[in-house]
């Protein structure tokens, strides 16, 4: 019996590989197609922003307006608007259904090969874990960026800091810009404060917060207009755009710039 259990538990295990190898590859064409998708939709947007739509309609007068309501055209051009967005979607769906599925038939053939337990009774609960760990990782990604921008901040603070001690000893270098060699031992430095404090401001601005806001308002903003904005729940043509105005905002003002920007006040 034991036998048999594991050439199951071993066969399941194979079939699971499988139907995760054909998810792996119809994740893949969509992404493909999305970001082609896009590119193309992006140049047309392009083309639009330059009037070519506007020289179009000029010289094509009334017959621009039947050419462009012609289905063969306004289907097309509808597609390059939607696919992307809904293409989005279903790789997000693809990927929750894959983990959901594969995770739950690996620790079946777990149990039927080693007679571990599974971790949870049903689908619904692997999917949970899934959001679950989509989440823990977005936050993680979230932490390196900001710390990632505290420290070119602090890299140019310190490297003003360098500057103002060497006005003191030396007084032959003159210094405007961020590291930028302009000449024999001449380099050029800005004070960093001014752009620093215009871009804390504005990253509050974005979130609708006071410039003296705590860590816990600033959260709680970030977590109102992220849900308000996000491509998923919000149809408008610039809610990506916004959400990743808020998300960057919000990186912006993690603990350690709110401490530098209070101290300049």
């Amino acid at each position: 019996m034991k036998g048999i259990k594991k050439i199951a538990g071993k066969l399941l295990y194979a079939i699971t590989n499988i139907i995760s190898t054909v998810f792996d590859i119809i994740i893949a064409i969509v992404s493909f197609s999305v970001n082609v998708t896009r590119a193309i939709a992006g140049g047309f947007a392009a083309l639009v922003g330059m009037g070519g739509c506007l020289l179009f309609f000029m010289f094509a007068g009334p017959f621009g307006l039947y050419f462009l309501l012609n289905p063969i055209i306004l289907f097309p051009l509808l597609f390059l608007m939607i696919f992307p967005i809904l293409g989005t979607k279903f790789v997000s769906f693809l990927k929750y259904i894959q983990y959901m599925v594969t995770e739950y038939l690996f620790d079946r053939a777990n149990y039927l090969i080693y007679g571990t337990n599974s971790k949870y009774a049903s689908f619904s609960e692997y999917g949970n874990k899934y959001r679950r760990e989509q989440e823990a990782r977005r936050k993680r990604e979230q932490q390196r960026k900001q710390e990632e921008i505290w420290r070119q901040w602090e890299e140019r603070f310190r490297m003003w800091q360098e500057y103002q001690n060497s006005q003191s000893n030396y007084g032959d270098y003159s210094y405007s810009g961020y590291g930028n060699y302009t000449g024999y031992e001449k380099y050029t430095y800005n004070n960093p404060t001014l752009e620093f404090k215009k871009k804390y401001e504005e990253s509050c601005d974005i979130l609708g917060v006071p410039y003296n806001a705590d860590k816990y308002q600033i959260k709680l903003a970030y977590r109102k207009k992220a849900k308000e904005y996000h491509p998923d729940l919000n149809q408008s043509p610039n809610a990506t755009e916004m959400f990743q105005k808020i998300n960057s905002a919000y990186e912006f003002l993690s603990d350690n710039n709110m401490e530098r920007y209070n101290k300049m006040n």
